[in-house]
């Protein structure tokens, strides 16, 4: 049985943010940050945060009329990964107007489906809390993930519309966003093994695969879970808009799983931009992704556009 892990690497984000990052936890200049690490966002304090639970805050000091959130959640296959891989372009969306909350979740081996979301909502929730306390605005916020963080930044926008005869919970509520980009995300566990290919190199189809231990078990055995842990199952027409972005030939998220998201938020009515890297796998992370990115939080959560234009 071959065991394999989603990793994506930031590394060339390294690369993009030499040029921006001149001054941090400088005050007085005009390029500074202040970064606030390792905030715990779970509210009850009978309940000790784990390293699983907390955040750092990256907040520039410079005035600006509006400073919105992006909040990025890593990859790592629900298994692995640290909060700590956002620094470098955390800086760099920080010294251009942004404040960035890089969290940390609960993985797979500490907790299955949905304590990872939950995780992602309660932090949201913590942030929208203290925005006053920080600087930004709690009205204009976005969330960004990439693998595994990007099914979860799906969920928590899927799930930020109207999409059920009962509203939004309270924690849902509270955890509303106005602008999501997914990078190569899962979004429906359903159909991800039959669109794995042969060159597909996670097995989706075993117990020790990422998404059988995610869920507690196979999706053949845990379809209720699957569809509940699917964002494509919670599309509505108010969900804030999307950027998809996915390589061509990735050979560990299925592009096909980008493609059946945007096919339903644009069916919707949702403003969506589905980005095809061409020639690109599972590594993303160019300079003109970062430009994208920016981009589009510049028009969605400062400009507070649903219908924006990006490059791709």
């Amino acid at each position: 049985m071959r065991t394999r892990t989603i990793l994506i690497t930031l590394s060339v984000l390294c690369i993009v943010a030499i040029p921006f990052v001149t001054k941090t936890n400088d005050n007085k200049g005009p390029g500074s940050v202040r970064v606030v690490p390792n905030l715990s966002y779970i509210s009850d304090k009978t309940v000790p945060a784990s390293d699983s639970q907390l955040l750092d805050l990256y907040v520039p000091t410079k005035s600006y009329p509006l400073i919105p959130l992006v909040v990025f959640i890593h990859g790592g296959a629900w298994l692995q990964g640290d909060k700590s891989e956002a620094k470098d372009i955390a800086l760099v969306l920080a010294q251009n107007g942004f404040a960035v909350a890089s969290l940390n979740y609960r993985l797979s081996g500490q907790a299955q489906y949905p304590a990872q979301l939950q995780d992602c909502q309660k932090a949201i929730a913590f942030l929208r809390s203290k925005a006053s306390e920080y600087g930004y605005s709690p009205e204009h916020i976005g969330v960004w993930g990439v693998s595994a963080g990007g099914h979860l930044a799906a969920l928590l926008g899927t799930l930020s519309g109207d999409h059920n005869e009962t509203g939004l919970t309270d924690l849902e509520k509270a955890s509303q966003v106005q602008a999501v980009c997914d990078w190569c995300g899962l979004t429906n566990l359903d159909t991800v093994q039959g669109q794995a290919g042969s060159r597909t190199r996670i097995d989706y189809d075993t117990a020790d695969g990422p998404v059988a231990r995610l869920l507690g078990g196979l999706v053949s055995d845990k379809k209720e879970l699957a569809t509940e842990a699917s964002p494509v199952n919670y599309v509505s027409k108010n969900d804030p808009p999307f950027l998809i972005v996915h390589g061509d030939i990735d050979d560990l998220v299925p592009f096909a799983q980008s493609e059946e998201l945007a096919e339903k938020l644009q069916k919707a009515g949702v403003p969506t931009k589905l980005v095809v890297v061409r020639g690109a796998g599972h590594q993303l992370g160019s300079e003109q992704e970062i430009k994208r990115l920016i981009d589009f939080f510049k028009q969605t959560l400062v400009e507070g556009k649903r219908q924006f234009q990006v490059d791709g």
